[in-house]
């Protein structure tokens, strides 16, 4: 049973859960890193009164009592928010972000604010403004970014659910570098008011967990238009955990050739395969596909995130360079030199892809392919912060562009204990069917059951 069955059963309180989550805070923070501001008063006087609640027989929504923390860029009214940036470290809301305020409402506990890359602008969470967050399976390594704190806390059993944002891939990525399910839904889905952003061109929301049908709930709560959001889109939403046990018989599964199984680590690749073997064990159509064009989709993002971002910060950049780490501020220099003919181009190219992963869609469900082509590299990477970005999201940018939902899925470890994720995508709107896939996958597999050997 997960943590919001437990507390649906009464077989936990919301103050005992928190206090799970406070205790585990206390003893492995020190080396995690997880969390930039812990609201441990506030999410004792919220599960009290969930605990009221409850024993006046009154329920206060579907995620009753249930300790959440929150990506860093996720506005929470008077508690500090920043964005990872060192330019805004003492800046304190005045209101909650929509997602925040929907999670009240459905009677979520809030347990704190997690470390991000600064400005969600990078892919390792190494942030030297708010300290840097490491993998709970291997310390010496990154948690993947931007919500890296999102993942890691997760996985070290600190909260049962997170959100984090995906531009693009971190949600995705920390999932995979830490063996919890991470979800990117379609563009517009969940709404992005009160998010600071980085690429307004791409920014979702998506929550984090160990088990896919707890995605599934959260999802359920944030789901749903915000006419006050521009980016938010006017589709109905759903209840995604009803049917989530209807399992994948007869679902089309398409595992690309070429580039998404190319320059991978031997081990990934064979959990991986392994995974779409289960799938089909479990009742799937697997078959290999084609898609061409995936390989130039990174160059094409890259474009359009870099200039969307030195668009945001221009003045800062020009006025205070000082105030950015400085591989985000080489990061955001680096778009100096694209033109508008150039950002022309990449928009151009992106409606072309995203007309051909809609086709696409037409003769396959889902595509299967590696979150990650590597498991959790060291912290100190020779790299560098943005050559190791480029790595990461390589094999995330595709899905991106398209602006269709995908899941990362626990799916294996390396002979060293890393975590592996596999990356299911469906067409847009197509949240439930995934959801309902990487639930499949999950009750004939232990993988997302794993504890990190962490604050023994």
């Amino acid at each position: 049973m997960t943590a919001i069955d437990r507390l649906a059963a009464g077989e936990v309180t919301a103050t005992e859960l928190v206090e799970a989550s406070l205790a585990r805070i206390a003893q492995v923070e020190g080396e995690v890193g997880a969390f930039v501001t812990v609201t441990a008063a506030l999410a004792r006087e919220q599960a009290a009164a969930a605990d009221a609640a409850h024993a006046d027989g009154r329920s206060l929504g579907p995620l009753h009592g249930l300790p959440v923390g929150l990506k860093d860029n996720i506005d929470t009214a008077g508690i500090v928010t920043t964005a990872g940036a060192g330019f805004f470290l003492d800046r304190v809301p005045a209101e909650d972000a929509e997602v925040t305020r929907r999670l009240h409402a459905a009677g979520a506990v809030l347990i704190g604010k997690l470390t991000m890359h600064e400005l969600a602008f990078g892919a390792t969470s190494q942030n030297e403004h708010t300290g840097p967050c490491r993998n709970p399976w291997d310390l010496t390594r990154i948690p993947g970014g931007s919500s890296g704190g999102s993942g890691a806390a997760v996985a070290a059993d600190e909260v049962p659910v997170s959100l984090g944002t995906d531009t693009g891939g971190s949600v995705r990525i920390p999932g995979s570098l830490n063996g919890v399910v991470g979800l990117r839904t379609t563009f517009g889905r969940i709404s992005n008011r009160g998010i600071y952003p980085i690429a307004v061109s791409f920014d979702t929301c998506g929550p984090l967990a160990r088990h896919a049908i707890d995605v599934a709930r959260v999802l359920t709560v944030l789901a749903g238009y915000d006419a006050d959001d521009p980016t938010s889109v006017d589709h109905p939403a759903q209840d995604y955990a009803a049917g989530i046990d209807g399992g994948i018989a007869g679902v089309r599964i398409g595992v690309p050739r070429g580039f998404f199984f190319s320059e991978l680590d031997p081990e990934v690749e064979a959990a991986v395969r392994a995974a779409a073997e289960q799938l089909a064990g479990l009742g799937a159509r697997v078959e290999e596909i084609d898609l061409p064009g995936a390989e130039h989709t990174h160059a094409i993002v890259a474009t359009m995130v870099r200039t969307d971002a030195l668009a945001l910060h221009r003045e800062r950049v020009a006025a205070h360079p000082e105030q950015f780490g400085a591989e985000v501020l080489r990061r955001l220099r680096s778009a100096e030199s694209i033109t508008g003919a150039d950002y022309a181009e990449a928009r151009d190219a992106g409606r072309a892809w995203r007309r051909q992963v809609a086709r696409l869609f037409e003769g396959v469900d889902i595509v299967l392919s590696p979150t990650a082509s590597i498991p959790a590299p060291p912290a100190e990477e020779t790299g560098g912060m943005i050559e190791t970005t480029r790595l990461m999201t390589r094999l995330t940018y595709a899905w991106t562009l398209a602006g269709v939902p995908a899941v990362s899925v626990p799916c294996g470890f390396t002979r060293a204990g890393l975590p592996i994720g596999v990356q299911l995508a469906g067409g847009a709107w197509q949240e439930a069917l995934l959801l309902r896939a990487a639930h499949a996958y999950q009750q004939v597999t232990d993988w997302h059951e794993r504890r990190a050997p962490l604050g023994g």
